[in-house]
């Protein structure tokens, strides 16, 4: 049986960054960019307006007020996108929307609160400037945001909403990232029925995969359920068959000494072993290594295989622990560790068996601590206590266990800063 971390280590070890693929921008969203975007125009691409108002000369502007406003004759109005086609002479102002470029011989902008517009019922020949403005008031300037031939995004860079803009407003519409991993997905047991198929008496559905595949897609890859297979080698041998073109396959259940769990040998026949059972509590038996598939060509490549736990809280305990890093990990980001805070539990936690346990919390924020309570039970085929859990607080494998007030380790499920 192995450390947590070392089972950590090996899975790392045996998985790369993924290649380089082409996507439109709007469905490369959390993926990692694999190229520099420098930009080929500036951002505004000329002078503009910032505020509606009026286009004028500051000098035009001095000494105006309330009392005593400086009166401009209107020449021209300007909506967003349109050219100037006159310039602006001495004692002239242009109408001007936000976003318009600025016209020649401007140089401030007046909003329209400080002229009297309001008080002019439609007649707009004339307009009273009731504020002195500074030269470049309310102008956005040439390559404010953006020069030419800037380098505006970095490789390596996880693309965000905002990302998403910059790239939309460089004019790209498709940019180079490191692709998803496909995560094939096989869930084992005699017991087992698809969710679409009336219930036996003695059978349990198929939740397992489920909730990979929606684990899967939380994180970036994506997931192909190969469905069930039951409790022979012949059978999961057979479903294996599907996983040509995958980047990962797990599994779930058939990992324990029962007579009737397979995964593991077929594992060792179809291709190696890394380690099998963590000292972790849920999790225990725990089966990673490499699997040969027959590719497209007819080259034999081995792809990862984390062979998970059968119960569901299980699976999703290790998936979090195991998995998760991987895919990010294959995905090119750095960042493989979950977000985790510092708890007070409320309940007493005993550990008699010198495991690392994780245990299902809500966690609550009160006047800056943080507060852990369990969920209830903590057997791990109880998979209502993860849907009630927003943290795995840490019982470590060399403490006999935690009491209600000592302060654990928290690591967040579900959390708005992730």
């Amino acid at each position: 049986m192995i450390s947590v971390e070392e089972a950590l280590d090996k899975v790392l070890g045996y998985v790369d960054v993924l290649g380089v693929e082409e996507r439109p921008i709007l469905d490369c969203l959390g993926q990692v960019l694999a190229e520099d975007i420098y930009s080929g125009i500036n951002i505004p691409p000329r002078d503009n307006s910032a505020m509606d108002g009026y286009a004028v000369r500051s000098e035009d502007s001095k000494g105006a007020s309330g009392q005593t406003p400086r009166f401009l004759r209107v020449i021209d109005t300007l909506a967003a996108g349109d050219i100037p086609g006159c310039r602006l002479e001495e004692d002239t102002a242009i109408r001007i929307m936000t976003g318009a470029p600025v016209p020649e011989g401007a140089d401030s902008i007046v909003r329209f609160e400080d002229t009297d517009e309001a008080l002019r019922a439609g007649s707009t020949d004339e307009i009273g400037i009731l504020k002195e403005v500074e030269a470049g008031s309310d102008i956005r300037r040439s390559g404010e945001d953006v020069r030419r031939g800037a380098k505006v995004l970095s490789r390596g860079l996880v693309i965000r909403p905002p990302e998403v803009g910059v790239l939309a407003s460089l004019g790209c519409s498709t940019v180079k990232v490191i692709r998803r991993p496909e995560v094939a997905i096989l869930a084992t047991g005699d017991e087992l029925v698809d969710v679409s198929e009336p219930l036996p008496a003695g059978r349990i559905y198929n939740s397992n995969s489920y909730s990979l595949a929606a684990l899967v897609r939380r994180y970036g890859g994506i997931p192909k359920m190969l469905g069930i297979a039951r409790d022979s080698e012949d059978s999961v041998v057979a479903s294996l068959r599907n996983i040509l073109e995958a980047d990962m396959l797990i599994t779930s259940g058939g990992v324990s000494l029962g007579d009737y769990d397979v995964v593991k040998d077929v594992l060792v026949k179809q291709g190696e072993i890394a380690f099998w059972t963590v000292r972790m509590k849920p999790g225990k038996p725990l089966a990673f290594g490499m699997i040969n598939v027959v590719g497209s060509t007819g080259a034999v490549e081995k792809i990862p295989h984390l062979g998970l736990p059968g119960n569901p809280v299980s699976v999703m305990v290790t998936f979090e622990l195991f998995v998760r890093p991987a895919i990010l990990k294959m995905m090119g980001k750095q960042n493989l560790t979950k977000p985790s805070v510092q708890a007070v539990i409320r309940d007493s936690v005993v550990n008699d068996d010198g495991r690392r346990i994780y245990v299902r919390v809500v966690v609550e924020e009160r006047d800056g601590q943080y507060f852990a309570s369990l969920t209830g039970p903590q057997g791990s085929g109880i998979l209502s206590s993860m849907s009630l859990a927003n943290g795995l607080a840490i019982v470590p494998e060399d403490r006999p266990g935690v009491s209600a007030g000592d302060t654990v380790k928290v690591l967040m499920l579900d959390w708005e800063r992730e």
